[in-house]
């Protein structure tokens, strides 16, 4: 049977959406292309219609990933509301307990930096694409609230939003582990000027 381009690329999509949840939970290194299309509803036969490798795959989901992120980004931080209203809902999304335990559709960056560094060069500049993308949506408000290279500040905000998600997944303890979060998510909007709902900042930042 013959299939249209149109149920071709909905039946990739699928592949890909299976894909992202498997190596968000899992880790690429340890997904098997059989399972993910069992979880598809595909049989592993009909893979390389869409892939000519694993590798190709996982760069793919990447960029899957980063797509939900930038979608994730707009939901929480819309481009029509205020800056730091903008910003406070990211923070508040980023350092949620909702998104700490959604391992299998949370932040790619989160899920992907520890093994980035052994993907393939492809897979590593998709990556690298996708959290330049990322830190360019934080910077935009930052740059409208005044704050100074808010291209780097924006950076350093991801770094600490990954860092704190990471520190918050990894503690046993679930009140602990909220603290974490809680605390983070007062700090980074006090780092911010963000507490008080200010308009503009200092500078120096």
């Amino acid at each position: 049977m013959r299939y249209d381009s149109e149920h071709k690329l909905k039946t990739r999509e699928r592949v890909l959406a299976a894909a992202a949840e498997a190596i968000r939970s899992q880790g690429p290194h340890r997904i098997g292309v059989a399972a993910v299309m069992s979880e598809a509803g595909l049989t592993h036969g009909g893979f390389y219609a869409h892939f000519a490798s694993k590798d190709e795959l996982v760069t793919a989901a990447i960029d899957h990933m980063f797509i939900d992120a930038r979608g994730r980004f707009e939901k929480y931080a819309p481009s029509d509301k205020p800056a730091a209203e903008a910003l406070r809902g990211y923070i508040d999304f980023y350092l949620s307990t909702r998104h700490r335990d959604a391992m299998g559709k949370g932040c790619p960056v989160a899920a992907l930096a520890a093994d980035v560094p052994r993907l393939c060069q492809a897979s590593r500049e998709r990556f690298s694409q996708g959290v330049t993308a990322l830190s360019e949506h934080i910077a935009a408000p930052l740059a409208q609230l005044g704050h100074a290279d808010a291209g780097a500040l924006a950076r350093s905000v991801l770094a600490e939003l990954l860092g704190t998600l990471a520190m918050a997944r990894s503690e046993p303890d679930p009140v602990r582990s909220d603290s974490i979060l809680a605390d983070a998510r007062v700090l980074i909007k006090r780092r911010l000027g963000l507490d008080a709902g200010a308009a503009a900042v200092a500078k120096s930042n």
